[in-house]
C-alpha cells in the first residue's frame, strides 16, 4: 500500500503522464517566479495504490494509466453504475456485486495474465471512488476471507477517505451508510445464508428488478421479496409501468410465495390474490412516514407464522416496505439498522427513505430484545404453543427507549389515505415514475453460467 510519491516495484510503476507532486513537496520552498501551472500540479492528490494481494490492487489514479506487459489496468467507473433516483448514489446493487467479483477472478484465472499484476483503478469522482471501494471490498469479504475491518482497514491506508452513502429521498440529508456497514452487511448475508453466488441467478435478478418486468427484489432468499404495488390491471401510463395481481401470481406460485402484504392504499381488490389460494394482509401507513408500534408487531407476527414466502409492498416498495422487513431482519438476525438498511439497499436500491432510517435506529435495541426472547422460547418443549404468545409477553419492549427517545405509538392515520395533501403525488409515485423512466440498458453476457430456472413472464 504505497503513495505515489513512494518507492513501488517496477510493476506499479505509473506512466509518465500520472506522475503528481506529492504531499510532502507542499512544505518545499518555492521561487515567486514559478508559474501556476506547477502551483496547481502540486496542490494535486497523490496517486494511491493499495495492494489487496499479491497479484491484485486498487488504485486511485488522477490520470489514465496505461497497461504494460507486467501490470494491467481496469476501471469499471462506467461500466457498473449506480442509477440513482436523486442525491443517492450507490452502494451498487447484488447482480454488480456479482458481475465484478466474475471479473476479478476472471482476470485472475487468465493464463494471458498469470505473470500480470492486475490493478483496479478509479479516478476523481468521489462516487465513482466509493462504489470503487465498495465493490473490492466486497470481493475481500466474498472471495478472500477478509474480515469487514481487515477490509476496510486496507482500503482506507494513510489518510483515504470515501464518501458516505445516502438515502434516495428529495432533499438534504441527515443519515448516511458507511463503506464498514455494507461490508458487515455482506458478511452477515453470507453468514445467514442470504447471499451464496454459487446459487444466485444473474439473469432472473436483472430481469424482475426493471420495472417493466415486475419491479421486484429477494431480500432474503426464498423468505421475503420486496416489490411495487399492484394495480387493478397490466397497462403503461405515461411512462408508468403499472401491473395486475394476475401478473405475479405465477411467479409467486412458482416461488412458495404464500402471503402477501400490502402497505399503502387500495390499487387493486386483495380477492385477486386470496381466490388464488395466498393470504393477503392489509397494514397501511401514510407514504414516506414510519409505522405505529401496533404495525410492526402485527407484522412480525404474520411473518413468523407465515408457512411460505412473504410478499411485502408499498406503492414504490422502496420506504414503508424496507422499513417492515428490515424490522423483521433486525429482530431474527441479530443485525444492526446501518447493517440492514446496507444489505436491502444492496438487494434493492433506494429503499429506507428519509426518517425511516433514524425510526430503525430507534428500534434496534428492542427488536434484538423482543428476538432474544422469540429464540428462547423457540428453544423450549412448548416452542408451537409459544410462538404466538411471544408478542403478547413482549409488549413491555415497546417502551425501551434510546437516548430517552420513547418508542411510543404515534396516532394512527386515516385508511388508505395516501394522497399529499396539495398535488395528490407521493414519495412513492415519483420513485416509481424515475424507476419507470429509466432506459433498459442492454446486460452483458453473464461472465459466468448462472443457475438455470424457469423465467415467468409477467403480462
Amino acid at each position: 500500500m504505497k503513495r505515489k510519491n513512494e518507492r513501488r516495484p517496477n510493476w506499479a510503476a505509473a506512466p509518465p503522464c500520472s506522475r503528481r507532486g506529492s504531499s510532502s513537496s507542499l512544505g518545499v520552498k518555492k521561487s515567486r517566479s514559478s508559474t501556476s501551472q506547477e502551483l496547481h500540479r502540486l496542490e494535486q492528490p497523490d496517486d494511491l495504490y493499495l495492494d489487496i494481494t499479491d497479484r491484485l490492487c486498487f488504485a486511485i489514479l488522477y490520470s489514465r494509466p496505461k497497461s504494460s506487459s507486467n501490470v494491467h489496468y481496469f476501471s469499471i467507473d462506467n461500466e457498473l453504475e449506480y442509477e440513482n433516483f436523486y442525491a443517492d448514489f450507490g452502494p451498487l446493487n447484488l447482480a454488480m456485486v456479482y458481475r465484478y467479483c466474475c471479473k476479478i477472478n476472471k482476470k485472475l484465472k487468465s493464463i494471458s495474465m498469470i505473470r500480470k499484476k492486475i490493478v483496479h483503478f478509479t479516478g476523481s469522482d468521489q462516487r465513482k471512488q466509493a462504489n470503487a471501494a465498495f465493490l473490492v471490498g466486497c470481493y475481500m469479504v466474498i472471495y478472500l476471507g477478509r474480515t469487514p475491518e481487515e477490509a476496510y482497514r486496507i482500503l482506507i491506508f494513510g489518510d483515504t477517505s470515501y464518501i458516505p452513502f445516502r438515502d434516495a429521498a428529495y432533499g438534504s440529508c441527515s443519515f448516511y451508510i458507511t463503506l464498514l456497514d455494507c461490508f458487515h452487511a455482506v458478511k452477515k448475508a453470507m453468514q445467514y445464508g442470504f447471499l451464496n453466488f454459487n446459487s444466485f441467478n444473474l439473469d432472473e435478478y436483472e430481469h424482475y428488478e426493471k420495472a417493466e418486468n415486475g419491479d421486484l427484489n429477494w431480500i432474503i432468499p426464498d423468505r421475503f421479496i420486496a416489490f411495487c404495488g399492484p394495480h387493478s390491471r397490466t397497462r403503461l401510463e405515461s411512462g408508468y409501468h403499472q401491473h395486475s395481481p394476475e401478473a405475479y401470481i405465477p411467479y409467486f406460485k412458482n416461488h412458495n410465495v404464500t402471503t402477501i402484504i400490502r402497505l399503502n392504499k387500495r390499487m387493486y381488490n386483495a380477492k385477486h390474490f386470496t381466490n388464488a389460494g395466498f393470504d393477503h394482509y392489509d397494514l397501511f401507513f401514510a407514504d414516506g412516514s414510519t409505522p405505529t408500534d401496533a404495525i410492526v408487531k402485527e407484522f412480525l407476527d404474520i411473518c413468523e407464522n407465515a408457512e411460505g414466502a412473504i410478499a411485502v409492498h408499498c406503492k414504490a416498495g422502496l420506504g414503508r416496505t424496507g422499513t417492515l422487513i428490515a424490522c423483521y431482519i433486525m429482530k431474527h438476525y441479530r443485525m444492526a439498522a446501518a447493517e440492514t438498511i446496507a444489505w436491502i439497499r444492496i438487494c434493492r436500491p433506494g429503499s429506507v427513505i428519509g426518517p425511516q432510517q433514524q425510526f430503525l435506529v430507534m428500534k434496534q435495541a428492542s427488536l434484538w430484545l423482543e428476538g432474544d426472547y422469540f429464540r428462547q422460547k423457540l428453544r423450549g418443549p412448548e416452542n408451537v404453543k409459544h410462538r404466538a404468545a411471544v408478542s403478547k409477553l413482549l409488549m413491555a419492549v415497546d417502551d425501551i427507549s434510546i437516548n430517552g427517545v420513547e418508542n411510543q405509538d404515534k396516532q394512527e392515520p386515516e385508511l388508505f389515505s395516501d394522497d399529499d395533501e396539495i398535488s395528490g403525488v407521493t414519495q412513492g409515485d415519483r420513485l416509481r415514475t424515475l424507476k419507470s423512466r429509466r432506459q433498459s440498458k442492454t446486460n452483458a453476457v453473464p461472465l459466468t453460467p448462472s443457475i438455470s430456472r424457469t423465467k415467468t413472464v409477467l403480462r
